[in-house]
């Protein structure tokens, strides 16, 4: 499967702790940036912070219920290959990351297991990163 990158632009209050969170927690490369806004390599995907006053949503994030979690929503992220969601998870333990949603196996024995985690920036966006160890489980029913 051949994926253009997508660009995705988010609203960050804090510029400066959120350029650490993403460069130095998550490890992504810095592209362009301003005295307002930081571009980082989001896995070959085009990530944006934007200096921005709080949103509602960054204070309290709504939920829906999946598998049993209270999943936050708004949320974005990644789907990882699972050696790379694994080291990821040790990596954002290893920084005292607090997960809204611990590193676990979703739909164990289902269609569409899955590894999962959700935690906030320190801005208060929700991210999800996951992985299939048969990516053919992504879209089935």
């Amino acid at each position: 499967m051949s994926l253009s990158p997508f660009h995705l632009a988010i609203p960050v209050h804090d510029l400066p702790a959120a350029r650490r969170f993403y460069g130095e927690v998550f490890g992504l490369p810095e592209g362009r940036s301003s005295e307002h806004w930081v571009d980082f390599d989001f896995y070959g995907h085009q990530l944006v912070i934007h200096e921005h006053p709080k949103m509602p949503y960054q204070e309290r994030a709504g939920t829906n219920l999946v598998d049993g979690h209270d999943v936050p929503v708004p949320h974005f992220g990644i789907v990882l290959e699972w050696d790379q969601w694994e080291a990821l998870a040790e990596r954002l333990k290893s920084f005292g990351t607090k997960f809204v949603i611990e590193p676990y196996i979703r739909f164990k024995g289902q269609v569409g297991e899955q590894a999962t985690m959700f935690l906030l920036d320190p801005c208060g966006n929700a991210l999800e990163f996951k992985a299939f160890k048969d990516m053919s489980q992504l879209f089935a029913k």
